[in-house]
C-alpha cells in the first residue's frame, strides 16, 4: 500500500503540529504520523511556559526587555557545556520569541504574565493556563482547519531512500498494515527527544540507561531512523536529569483534568493579572503539588532520603537520582525533623515551584497531597505509618533532631529532557554525517535541536514551536525539481 503527500510530518507534539500547520499555510498537501493515541507528545506534560523577549504582554505590562539580553542571560544555564552550544540557533531562539508567542495566542492560546525567573533580568516567563494541554489542543484545532491529516496509533518504522539518495518517504503502520508514505516535497522529523532510549542513554550516558523518563514515549525514534538514513548527531552526553518527582496522585487534580478551552483560558488570565494571587493558590497549589519534586535545598537543610525498607542510602548532596534508581521499587521518601518542617512551611523557603506562578510550602503537600504527606511524634510510629522498619528508620536518623517527624514520598528518579539532535542547518535541513545535507529531510522541536542548549526554564518548547514552524515551510516550499 502507498499514499501520497507533499510534507509528511514524524511527530505530533508541538513541533510537529507548529510544522504541519505551516506546511498546510503554504499550500502543501500534510500528513501528522503520530505513534501515541493522542496528539502532543512531551509539550502537554510540561509546564508549559515560555521564555521570551520584547513580547506583546511584557510591552502592554511596560517592562524594557530585548532579544539581545535574553541571549545573555542564557549564559547562566550552559554550564559545563558552553564550548557545545550552538549559538546561531539561541539567536534564531531569541529573535523568534516573540513573534512564537503571538502566534500561539493567535490561535487561541492563553498566557499568564510576564513574570519574574532569575536569574533572568527582566520578567519574561509567560505561563500558559488553563494547563499544557492547551498547546495540542489548539495546534491540533488549528491543523485539522488547515485541511492536515492527523494519524493517531500511527508508528513510522524508516525512513525510503529515493534514487538521489534523498528521503523520498517513510514507512508506517497505520491500522496493523505496513504502509509506505511518499513525500514529494520533504519529510519533518519531530519525533521528539530520547530521554526514555535505553538505547542511546547507554551509548552517551551508560550510568543513565535504567533511569526512565518523565515522558515514557519519548524514545529517540526520529535520531535512530535518521542515523541510520546517514544523518549526524551532536551533543548527545547533554542529558537533564535523574531529577527527583513525586509519584502521581491515583485520581490527577481538577487543576490537571480542565478543558483548555478558550472561555477558561481567557478567564485564568485576567484573574491572575489582575486579582490576588492568593484568591487562586489553592487551585494553583493542586496543579503543582501533582506534577513536580523537592528542591534540593529541603536536603541541603538537613533531610534525609532513605528507602522502602528504612535505609539512609546515599549521601544526599551527591546525586541522590542516581542512587534512588537502584533501591527497591526505585522509590525512596524525605525523611525530616520539626526544625526542617517550620523552615520549608513559609517563604524564602519553599519545596517546590512553577516557574513565575507559585511556591509550594509543607502546608501545601499536608493540605493537596494526602497521599504523599506523614506525621507522627516518634520515629517508630512514622515508620510504622510508612510500613518501614523502625529500627532502620532510627539508624537512619542518626541525628533524629525534635519531634513531630515528617515523611514526603514515595520520590522517583527521573530523566527530564535530553539535548542532543541531528545536525541541521538553517533552513532545518537535516546534515549527513559525511557532509552535505539529506536532499528532502528536515528535523525540528528535540529531534532537530542542532547543539542548541536550551536548559533553563521556558526554552524547550519555544524552540519545538519555532523551529517547528519553519520545518514546516521550508519543507512546503521546496519543489521536486530542485532535487534534479
Amino acid at each position: 500500500m502507498t499514499r501520497s503527500f507533499d510534507v509528511v510530518v514524524v511527530g505530533g507534539g508541538a513541533s510537529g503540529l507548529s510544522a504541519a500547520i505551516e506546511a498546510a499555510a503554504a499550500g502543501a498537501t500534510t500528513v501528522v504520523l503520530e505513534k501515541n493515541a493522542q496528539p502532543g507528545g512531551s509539550s502537554r506534560l510540561s509546564v508549559g511556559s515560555i521564555n521570551a523577549a520584547g513580547s506583546s504582554l511584557q510591552k502592554r505590562a511596560g517592562i524594557v526587555d530585548t532579544p539581545d539580553a535574553h541571549f545573555e542571560d542564557m549564559d547562566y544555564y550552559v554550564g559545563a557545556f558552553a564550548s557545545r552550544d550552538n549559538l546561531a540557533f539561541r539567536r534564531l531562539l531569541v529573535d523568534h520569541a516573540a513573534e512564537t508567542l503571538d502566534w500561539l495566542m493567535s490561535l487561541g492560546l492563553s498566557f499568564y504574565g510576564p513574570t519574574a525567573d532569575p536569574p533572568n533580568r527582566q520578567p519574561r516567563m509567560h505561563n500558559v493556563v488553563p494547563n499544557s494541554r492547551a498547546y495540542p489542543y489548539y495546534l491540533g484545532r488549528e491543523a485539522r482547519r488547515r485541511g492536515v491529516e492527523l494519524r493517531l496509533g500511527a508508528q513510522v518504522t524508516g525512513l525510503l531512500r529515493g534514487d538521489d539518495g534523498g528521503v523520498r518517504g517513510v514507512m508506517a503502520m497505520l491500522d496493523g498494515k505496513s504502509v509506505e508514505i511518499e513525500a514529494r516535497r520533504g519529510v519533518v522529523l519531530a519525533a521528539g527527544d530520547y530521554s526514555n532510549s535505553a538505547e542511546l542513554k547507554r551509548r552517551f550516558r551508560p550510568e543513565l540507561e535504567g533511569i526512565p523518563a518523565v515522558n515514557p514515549t519519548a524514545t529517540g525514534d526520529g535520531h535512530r531512523m535518521a542515523e541510520a538514513f546517514g544523518a549526524r548527531l551532536v551533543n548527545g552526553e547533554v542529558i537533564y536529569g535523574p531529577g527527583l518527582r513525586f509519584v502521581d496522585p491515583v485520581r490527577p487534580g481538577l487543576a490537571s483534568r480542565l478543558p483548555p478551552s478558550w472561555w477558561l483560558g481567557k478567564l485564568m488570565q485576567l484573574a491572575l493579572n489582575h486579582l490576588p494571587i492568593a484568591l487562586f493558590r489553592p487551585f494553583v497549589m493542586a496543579f503543582m503539588t501533582a506534577s513536580l519534586g523537592p528542591e534540593a535545598s529541603m536536603l541541603r537543610a538537613g533531610a534525609v532520603l532513605v528507602n522502602a525498607k528504612g535505609e539512609r542510602f546515599a549521601d544526599e548532596l551527591q546525586q541522590p537520582g542516581l542512587a534512588i534508581a537502584q533501591q527497591p521499587g526505585g522509590q525512596a521518601w524525605l525523611v525530616f525533623d520539626s526544625r526542617v518542617a517550620r523552615m520549608f512551611s513559609e517563604p524564602p523557603h519553599y519545596i517546590s515551584t512553577a516557574p513565575g506562578v507559585a511556591f509550594a510550602y509543607l502546608p501545601d503537600y499536608r493540605r493537596h497531597r494526602k497521599d504523599l504527606y506523614h506525621c507522627a511524634e516518634t520515629v517508630g510510629a512514622l515508620a510504622s505509618s510508612l510500613g518501614m522498619s523502625a529500627p532502620a528508620l532510627k539508624a537512619s536518623l542518626t541525628a533524629a533532631g525534635k519531634a513531630p517527624f515528617h515523611a514526603l514520598g514515595p520520590l522517583e528518579s527521573r530523566i527530564v529532557i535530553t539535548d542532543g539532535g541531528l545536525a541541521v542547518n538553517g533552513s532545518h535541513q537535516v546534515i549527513a554525517e559525511a557532509g552535505g545535507v539529506i536532499a528532502r529531510l528536515y528535523a525540528a522541536g528535540a529531534v532537530g535541536q542542532g547543539g542548541a542548549l536550551l536548559a533553563g526554564n521556558g526554552h524547550h518548547i519555544c524552540w519545538a514551536v519555532t523551529s517547528g514552524r519553519r520545518a514546516g515551510r521550508f519543507a512546503a516550499q521546496r519543489l521536486p525539481s530542485q532535487d534534479r
